[in-house]
């Protein structure tokens, strides 16, 4: 990105030192979610985020993860906050109903309680592509939430 001469750039930030963040994961599909957990936990842990500041709380399925998200956000207890689950497709329209359902409901959570919310819900076709994303996607979710705190600290 070009550097400006008097243009103040908030850059990417990505010390999870003292930064209190709470894991949502889901249940359901729990191998893939446990795969995410996995990748997710250790990058915080990589970024700096101390042990004793990270909370993790699992619920039945996807379309349950939105409303403890709500409570943990209005706890003002945390900085960030991560949703973890898998909505793998199957052969009926429930697909469509979790998947969008959920996702809406992420994001006005996040919306509504100005609180950074990184979305690691998979949404895949079968078994084998969520598998391959775990890795990947879980840690992606851990940088996201550490970078979006900090800057959510340092706006004005």
């Amino acid at each position: 990105m070009p550097r400006y001469e008097n243009i103040h750039e908030y850059e990417s930030d990505l010390n999870g030192k003292g930064l209190r963040i709470a894991v949502v994961m889901s249940r359901f599909n729990q191998d893939v979610c446990e795969g995410l957990l996995s990748a997710c936990t250790a990058e915080l842990l990589e970024l700096g985020v101390a042990p004793d500041l990270i909370r993790i709380a699992t619920v039945p399925g996807a379309l349950e993860i939105p409303l403890v998200l709500q409570k943990l956000a209005s706890s003002g207890k945390f900085d960030a906050l991560i949703a973890l689950g898998a909505v793998i497709r199957g052969e009926t329209y429930h697909f469509e109903l979790v998947s969008n359902e959920m996702g809406a409901a992420i994001t006005r959570v996040g919306l509504d309680a100005g609180i950074p919310i990184a979305n690691g819900v998979l949404t895949t076709e079968d078994d084998d592509q969520a598998i391959a994303r775990t890795h990947e996607k879980g840690s992606d979710c851990a940088r996201a939430a550490v970078e979006m705190a900090n800057l959510m600290k340092v706006l004005p």
